[in-house]
C-alpha cells in the first residue's frame, strides 16, 4: 500500500492490529459526538446498531479533517466500530466496574456474538464490511469475575472484556475472526483496501 491511511480511532487495539499487517497509518483523534457509546434506535439489531456507528464515525471524521488544513484531504480514512450481542440485545461498554461485572455474569457459560463493523472513505466513495464472531464463554465463578473487574480491563471494552488480555481465559470456543473480536477484522479490512484499489 502506497498511499497511507488516517485511522480515526482512539482504539490502540486497532492501531496495533494494522500495524500488525504492515498497513502505515496515522491515528487522527477525532473529537466525538455526545456519548462514548451511541444510542440504539428503536427496533434496530445489533448488526445495523454496528454498521451505522461505523458509518456515522466515518462521516464525522471526513467532515471534521475538512476543517484541518494541516492533515492531507486525499489519504483514505478507515474508521471501526464492535458491539457484543446475547440473546438480541447489545451490550455496550460498562458504565463502571459494578456494571462490568453485572456484564460478565451475564456472559458467564453463555454464547454470544461479536459485530465488528468497518468503514473506508477515500475519492468521495464509502466502502463497507461487516463481521461477526461467535464466542462460547466459560462459566465465571463470582471470584473470576470480582479478580478480573479489579484488573480494571473490562472499563472502555464492549461486552465488559477484551479477547486480547486476560479475559482469553474466560473463551471455550471462538468461530470468527480473532482480529475482529479485538475490534477490526483484518481480513475484511485488507478486502476493503483492495476494493479501492489500495492493495
Amino acid at each position: 500500500m502506497h498511499t497511507p491511511l488516517y485511522l480515526a480511532s482512539a482504539s490502540p487495539r486497532r492501531h496495533e492490529l494494522l500495524l500488525q499487517i504492515g498497513i502505515a497509518h496515522t491515528v487522527l483523534h477525532v473529537p466525538a459526538q455526545g456519548n462514548e457509546d451511541e444510542p440504539i434506535l428503536a427496533n434496530e439489531t445489533a448488526r445495523h446498531y454496528v454498521q451505522r456507528t461505523a458509518l456515522e464515525k466515518l462521516q464525522h471524521a471526513l467532515q471534521w479533517r475538512t476543517t484541518r488544513p494541516d492533515l492531507n484531504q486525499d489519504w483514505p480514512v478507515l474508521c471501526a466500530d464492535t458491539t457484543v450481542e446475547l440473546d438480541g440485545h447489545i451490550l455496550g461498554k460498562p458504565a463502571d466496574l459494578n456494571d462490568a461485572a453485572a456484564i460478565l455474569q451475564r456472559l458467564s457459560g453463555r454464547t454470544h456474538q461479536v459485530h465488528s463493523a468497518c468503514c473506508l472513505g477515500y475519492k468521495g466513495q464509502i466502502y463497507q464490511a461487516l463481521s461477526t464472531s461467535t464466542i462460547q464463554f466459560k462459566a465465571l465463578s463470582t471470584a473470576e469475575i470480582e479478580h478480573y473487574c479489579a484488573s480494571n480491563e473490562p472499563l472502555g471494552k464492549a461486552g465488559a472484556y477484551g479477547i486480547q488480555g486476560r479475559a482469553a481465559v474466560f473463551i471455550q470456543h471462538l468461530e470468527g475472526s480473532y482480529s475482529s473480536v479485538m475490534g477490526l477484522d483484518l481480513y475484511q479490512t485488507h478486502q476493503l483496501l483492495h476494493q479501492a484499489g489500495l492493495q
